[in-house]
């Protein structure tokens, strides 16, 4: 068994996630979050940093790490055993472009709704649920402590 780590982004806007459209050759792969392989003398967070800029064409800036998934594929000569640590990331702004190299045909930034249910992945899902509520609870909190300090919006 091969044992793989990739990083990515849960990469949030305006309240928008920003995802991801696969179409190899014609053929739909489904929505993904940005994420690729850590590469020979990269930290995790560099990694996520750069598979979103790659793959997006978005300026992330991490926020915090929010977890793992992990998940076991079959690969041409052997079983992958993948362990991705995920970063809720926030954008400043809605651009994107995506990585025609990855054959990925399209992106964009949608509502937690909109984006929940076009991921393929459960797993995915999953980790947009933790950082989406992590970022909510950061939100509040910010706004609490505006209020409650009377400082001015920035």
């Amino acid at each position: 068994m091969i044992e793989a780590v990739s990083c990515g982004g849960v990469v949030i806007y305006k309240w928008k996630i920003l995802l991801l459209y696969k179409n190899q050759n014609g053929r739909y792969m489904g929505w993904v979050l940005p994420k690729g392989t850590v590469e020979e003398g990269e930290t995790y967070r560099q990694t996520a940093l750069r598979e979103v800029k790659e793959e997006s064409g978005a300026n992330g800036e991490i926020i915090k790490y929010v977890g793992k998934t992990q998940y076991t594929f079959k690969g041409s000569e052997d079983t992958v055993n993948k362990t991705v640590h995920w970063y809720l990331m926030s954008a400043n702004s809605f651009y994107c472009k995506p990585q025609s190299e990855e054959y990925f045909a399209d992106a964009g930034f949608y509502k937690f709704h909109e984006a929940y249910h076009l991921l393929k992945f459960n797993d995915e899902r999953q980790i947009l649920k933790k950082a989406y509520y992590e970022y909510s609870e950061m939100r509040k909190n910010k706004e609490f402590l505006r209020r409650k300090f009377g400082e001015s919006k920035s």
